[in-house]
């Protein structure tokens, strides 16, 4: 992955950090531990082309984990108002939605240049005071394939974003930093399980909550709601990412012409196209097998399943009534698993708001919530 580095950036940077230019904290991943600095670089933060914000940015690889328990690296940015404050602050680690499976995709390379996705919602985040920092996730601007709804391992990089925060030397953010995770849609799979696998995997991060949207929870219901319909795009984008992490699931053998045509397609493209792309595709149609009817298959998918383990802390849960891309039941089977395992979880329902409605309607009262936790105010749980 490649970031233009511009001198402004640059200058600001060197007042801050010992070093403006890209330095490398730790030689061998393998020995490093989750959340070390592999490398790390000032880069810019644009929420739209041209818009300037009073903060300082940093791009960032740092050590994770794979979903198999393996050494990786994994890429991010990490952003802090320029507001003078050296003083502890906040440290959101922020899950992006879907963005596309190809490096050009990655929040971290679209982020000078005004381009992500998300970057507008970030920025409220960030003009709250907060310190946010934003994985690329598994191989999105690494080497390798991104592992596109592998939820183990988006939990590990959105809990080792954090933990990089907290080790890039920013004065007031540190391992005594507050943490709030908070993320919608794939970022919504992400931040949720990132909760779950807190107290296992980071219990040396101060999560005070985490704020979480729009969950594809279950990839089998998801995957058999957008069979042949507008988000039918997604299951194929999903089933690269699985065999991305597991290769011995063999996708390719599972695929007709046309199918390896349109992962392939995927694989150099990002979400705006890929969604127009993928529409209205059978299973049936792009393979000569399909591999969501095979044991192998279906446990992988199940080991993404949400609900199993209870967060350790508050949650924010919220779903629109009208998902056309992750069914409303969806949301609410978690809620119900959730809270039967004594999960402290506050959910709202966003009535008649589908996919897209319900991060720009939700994102707000989300970060509220997170405020409050960062207050030390209790939570009000609805189970």
């Amino acid at each position: 992955m490649h970031v233009r580095t511009r001198v402004a950036g640059a200058i600001t940077a060197a007042l801050l950090l010992s070093a403006a230019t890209p330095t490398a904290f730790a030689d061998d991943t393998a020995t490093a531990s989750p959340g070390d600095i592999v490398s790390q670089s000032p880069t810019e933060f644009h929420p739209l082309p041209g818009q300037w914000t009073n903060t300082r940015a940093w791009h960032v690889t740092y050590r994770s984990t794979t979903a198999k328990g393996t050494p990786n690296t994994v890429s991010g940015t990490v952003i802090v108002p320029n507001d003078g404050r050296t003083g502890p602050r906040p440290v959101v680690t922020y899950a992006v939605g879907t963005v596309g499976l190809g490096d050009s995709c990655a929040p971290s390379a679209n982020f000078p240049y005004g381009t992500a996705v998300e970057a507008t919602l970030i920025n409220q985040v960030v003009q709250r005071g907060w310190a946010v920092a934003v994985t690329d996730y598994e191989g999105l601007g690494t080497p390798g394939d991104h592992t596109y709804t592998v939820g183990r391992a988006e939990g590990t990089a959105v809990l080792d974003a954090a933990r990089a925060a907290e080790r890039l030397g920013i004065p007031g953010v540190d391992a005594n930093s507050p943490v709030g995770i908070m993320g919608y849609s794939q970022g919504g799979q992400a931040s949720s399980w990132a909760a779950e696998l807190h107290d296992s995997y980071a219990p040396d991060l101060k999560v005070k909550g985490t704020a979480t949207g729009g969950v594809p929870a279950d990839l089998m219901k998801v995957a058999s709601s957008n069979d042949g319909g507008l988000g039918s795009g997604l299951i194929f984008m999903a089933a690269a990412g699985q065999d991305a992490a597991f290769p011995e699931l063999n996708l390719n053998s599972y695929l007709n012409p046309a199918g390896k045509a349109l992962v392939d397609y995927f694989k150099n493209n990002c979400v705006a196209i890929d969604t127009t792309v993928g529409s209205f595709k059978h299973i049936t149609d792009m393979t000569v097998k399909n591999p969501l009817q095979q044991p192998d298959w279906q446990a992988r998918l199940a080991e993404s399943k949400l609900g199993t383990h209870r967060p350790d802390a508050p949650v924010y849960l919220y779903h629109g009534t009208i998902d056309e891309l992750i069914p409303y039941a969806v949301g609410q089977q978690l809620r119900t698993d959730w809270c039967a395992k004594g999960t402290n979880v506050e959910w709202h329902a966003l009535p008649l708001l589908g996919h897209i409605g319900g991060v720009t309607v939700g994102g707000i009262p989300a970060a509220n919530w997170l405020a409050d936790r960062f207050a030390g105010k209790s939570a009000h749980p609805n189970c």
